[in-house]
């Protein structure tokens, strides 16, 4: 007999986890979680876990105590006697502190990693890392889905004339999800070269590749300061672009983001839900497209012994 499957959320993001929940076919699991005057954080399943397959829902973007909420979900849900438990994490926090390029730091992403195996789950399903690498850093399986689904629809949906679009990479660590875009919709490919000078700093040195009445499509795996994106969005109209779109799965929008995107030369922005954007920080460019079909099919197949490939295939 199959084990029954329960979809738990944390306080980042209980938007996108009602959405997945319904489309895998069940409702949120009801559980508790406070934060006390002193700051610390308590977790309770309100409903039997025993023997159920449990999916915790959790984006880990800041603050740091969602990830900390994640890890006591996850410790109570095995000290409950789970069968299983997968965190499904649509965003991973600490994503680009994946190496140890200066001494004296740590590899950030690891220790997120070990947190959340320590506490005993089974499986981590994610969205769009921004490094691949991190995958091997634990030994259980770690499911790495593209948001590219439903991009690609919203992306087609604002008919664009392919000869007469270019996807321009914002720099070169983008480059290959911007080749594979480009190629996918038959569109033209350019690159910036872009020099970092501090963390969320940085200055376009050239750009490569013809933009002269082009519609640009800026597609990266996040916008955090807007700094890169708007920085890509200024030299594409510099170089004669006819319109500028800008593409991201994680919507982090931190610091002066908003203020930069208010002012930048950008037509339409196409976000995902797998942050939860406020209402102070939505834009009247700014189309939010949701990726809970993709979590909800995850789910819906890792529950059922299926094979989850085809939703991590580009």
């Amino acid at each position: 007999m199959k084990n029954e499957l329960k979809i738990f959320s944390g306080r980042s993001n209980p938007l996108l986890a009602s959405k997945i929940a319904s489309f895998a076919g069940c409702n949120l699991g009801e559980i508790s979680i406070k934060t006390f005057s002193d700051g610390e954080i308590w977790v309770k399943y309100e409903e039997n876990v025993r023997g159920c397959d449990v999916f915790l829902i959790q984006s880990t973007n800041g603050p740091a105590e969602n990830i900390l909420e994640l890890a006591l979900m996850a410790d109570a849900a095995v000290r409950a006697s789970a069968e299983s438990v997968s965190i499904i994490m649509p965003y991973f926090g600490y994503g680009r502190q994946d190496r140890k390029d200066q001494p004296r730091v740590p590899i950030s992403s690891r220790v997120m990693i070990d947190i959340i195996t320590s506490m005993g789950a089974d499986r981590i399903v994610t969205m769009d890392l921004h490094s691949t690498q991190i995958q091997g850093f634990t030994k259980i399986p770690f499911d790495h889905l593209y948001s590219r689904m439903v991009l690609i629809d919203a992306i087609t949906s604002l008919g664009f004339n392919p000869e007469l679009s270019a996807v321009l990479a914002p720099d070169v660590g983008s480059a290959a999800m911007s080749q594979a875009y480009a190629k996918r919709l038959e569109m033209n490919f350019a690159l910036i070269d872009k020099r970092r000078f501090a963390p969320n700093e940085s200055k376009v040195s050239h750009l490569i590749g013809e933009l002269e009445g082009m519609d640009v499509l800026i597609i990266d795996d996040m916008i955090d300061t807007a700094g890169t994106t708007v920085s890509a969005a200024e030299a594409a109209i510099e170089k004669g672009a006819k319109s500028v779109t800008a593409i991201a799965t994680h919507g982090v929008l931190s610091g002066p983001a908003i203020d930069r995107l208010k002012n930048a030369p950008i037509k339409t922005m196409v976000l995902t839900d797998t942050i939860l954007i406020p209402d102070e920080k939505k834009l009247k460019n700014m189309n939010i497209v949701t990726v809970a079909d993709v979590f909800g099919a995850a789910i819906k197949r890792i529950h059922n012994g299926e094979s989850v490939s085809s939703l991590f295939e580009f």
